[in-house]
């Protein structure tokens, strides 16, 4: 397993909507692998494969409950709103206050090929869409009603 660079807004592979993935083959299991150690690495809870410069439809994501990795991840059903703050490892060093989904439902191919069928809320539900919101080449300082930079003591 390799730790990826992240690549940080500016860089134009985080604004192209990434690809499908076609089949689920031994590179597209070694890059779940590379990004799962990129994400631990870097202490975050979900990376997009955009973000370590691939440009298809791959996310992982960790917020404490198990890994979930997902190829060509989709919402499927949505359900209420709210209204917490969120970061980025391509945005290093800023935060903002982002609207979401309370509820989401996401399917998507696990690493053998199978599909899943995720009902997620609170922390997981935020990640989900905001690493989808990645494929789609969104980043979350474009959804942000405010926007801060870390202050360093």
């Amino acid at each position: 397993m390799s730790v990826l660079d992240i690549r940080r807004a500016g860089d134009p592979v985080l604004k192209t909507k990434a690809q499908p993935v076609a089949k689920v083959t031994k590179p597209v299991r070694q890059l779940l692998d590379n990004m799962v150690q990129t994400m631990r690495e870097a202490d975050g809870v979900g990376l997009a494969a955009p973000q370590v410069g691939v440009s298809l439809r791959v996310i992982v994501v960790d917020v404490g409950d198990g890994l979930i990795e997902l190829i060509n991840p989709e919402l499927i059903e949505t359900e209420g709103c709210e209204t917490s703050t969120e970061g980025c490892l391509s945005v290093p060093g800023y935060y903002g206050e982002v609207e979401r989904f309370a509820q989401v439902t996401v399917t998507g191919l696990d690493r053998k090929g199978n599909l899943q069928k995720i009902a997620c809320d609170g922390l997981l539900a935020r990640a989900m869409q905001h690493e989808i919101d990645h494929l789609e080449g969104v980043l979350f300082i474009e959804r942000a009603q405010s926007l801060h930079k870390e202050i360093k003591e």
